[in-house]
């Protein structure tokens, strides 16, 4: 066997599909062109034997109005049938063009991407089924949504459900939605369980709300994962309720001085999310409380990420070691000389998303910013990319083939598509939901807790207390 055999052989799988993706694109793009071409060539034939018909009729009133307006209504008759065939002929493009062509067109790595998607729903099927803890109540728009997410969940995951909230509303909920004969069999199938609690923690209320309530929701779901019952927690309700419930219900790790709210970015190499913390748990930090953020963030990345050696960054102004406000200045000379971690400097705006890191820290006021930032950009992006799409026949068939392209670029963008942040830092698996979360959001975030559950986070979480610069 020659030796150009042998290299086409040993080519990448995926590198040989975007060489046949590009071939197609070629080809087809010529024949979305030589469609759109005939249509308005159609259109214009059309045109012509109207105004023809026009000029027959304009003729025959002035010579024999009997006579001739009968021909020129059969002429107008017929050149009304050649309209109505090109405007068919017109419509039709967009549609064959979008439905026939649009797979092979504009979506080269969608196979590949649905081979990771039956890699991860083969690794779910075979770990081991979990009970999880929802605060049904928390949430814009709990119960129905959150009710909704949990049973999609549940026969996509291997998990069980304690769904906690005021019964006879989740009930209520169920009928409305219908979803009352399915919550009935999970119920009977000893997959879901209701358990009753008061009404939940208002998202105006104070965090400290949680002290005074203890039948509220997000307490009767934590007091679950404190008794054993349950091995996570989800609440879409107040997130600084939920973090006040967990420390006091659960209690914090030992030697954490303060718990952080941990959110997956996406980045250019869609497969490697950025792990951003804190995003909003504590807006005023010392050093060591970013030290302590890296360290959470590391053990989260390896287990979860599946990340063997993870890059650390700190956000900052600029990537010298000499820039930054005095917290920054401080917290890198903590993170230069920690050798549990590799720590790889700071990390500007304008890397977050880059793929360069695996972890950054930050503290809570500046990462809850960038997180609601990143939240507004995939709406504005899509907003811009529709107003610069050509007009007129073209650019209604590009919209076509664009249009869940777009729709998918403005997901991975929007950071309350991913479902949850998780709480680092507390003796327990805890997932906080976006407020406005709906069932897709609540889907993602119960496969975020799974996911966290089954990598035995809270395992090398628990080693931590073993690091001596957390007992000096």
């Amino acid at each position: 066997m020659g030796k150009e055999n042998v290299q086409k052989i040993n080519k990448p799988r995926a590198i040989r599909r975007l060489v046949i993706w590009y071939k197609r694109n070629s080809a087809v793009t010529s024949i979305v062109d030589t469609a759109a071409s005939s249509a308005v060539t159609a259109s214009n034939v059309a045109g012509n034997v109207v105004s023809g018909a026009g000029s027959v009729v304009s003729t025959a009133s002035n010579v024999a109005s009997n006579v001739a307006g009968n021909v020129a209504g059969n002429v107008v008759s017929s050149a009304e049938s050649v309209v109505n065939t090109a405007s068919s002929v017109v419509s039709n493009a967009s549609s064959i063009a979008k439905n026939t062509l649009q797979p092979l067109v504009f979506d080269p790595l969608k196979r590949l991407q649905n081979n990771d998607n039956i890699l991860d729903r083969v690794e779910e099927s075979q770990s081991k089924r979990i009970w999880i803890a929802v605060d049904g109540m928390g949430g814009d728009y709990a119960p129905g949504p959150i009710l909704q997410g949990c049973l999609e969940a549940i026969s996509r995951f291997p998990i069980n459900i304690k769904f906690v909230g005021k019964i006879e509303k989740v009930k209520d909920a169920a009928e409305k939605t219908g979803l009352a004969e399915l919550l009935e069999n999970e119920i009977d199938n000893n997959r879901l369980e209701l358990i009753d609690s008061g009404e939940p923690i208002g998202m105006n209320e104070e965090a400290t709300a949680v002290r005074k309530r203890k039948n509220a929701s997000i307490n009767v779901a934590m007091d679950l994962v404190r008794n054993n019952k349950a091995e996570a927690v989800y609440s879409a309700g107040n997130s600084g309720a939920m973090m006040a419930s967990a420390i006091f219900r659960i209690g914090r790790l030992k030697g954490i001085d303060r718990p952080a709210i941990g959110a997956l970015f996406p980045t250019r190499d869609q497969t490697r999310p950025v792990l951003v913390l804190d995003v909003g748990a504590n807006t005023d930090c010392k050093p060591s409380y970013l030290h302590q953020f890296a360290l959470l963030g590391n053990i989260y990345a390896k287990d979860v990420l599946q990340v063997k050696q993870p890059r650390i960054g700190l956000l900052n102004i600029g990537e010298e070691e000499c820039k930054g406000n005095d917290l920054s200045l401080k917290t890198f000379e903590l993170l230069s000389s920690e050798n549990s971690f590799d720590f790889v400097g700071n990390c500007e705006g304008r890397d977050v998303l880059s793929g360069s890191f695996d972890v950054v820290v930050c503290d809570g006021f500046t990462g809850n910013i960038l997180l609601k930032f990143l939240e507004s950009v995939g709406g504005v992006l899509l907003d811009i990319l529709r107003s610069e799409l050509p007009r007129g026949r073209r650019g209604k068939v590009g919209s076509a083939f664009l249009r869940s392209n777009l729709l998918r670029i403005k997901k991975r963008l929007d950071h309350a598509e991913h479902g949850g942040a998780l709480l680092l830092g507390v003796n327990g698996i805890c997932v906080i939901g976006h407020g406005s979360s709906k069932s897709l959001s609540v889907v993602s975030a119960l496969r975020l807790a799974h996911s966290a559950v089954n990598h035995g986070v809270m395992d090398n979480l628990n080693q931590l207390q073993k690091l001596q610069v957390l007992n000096s």
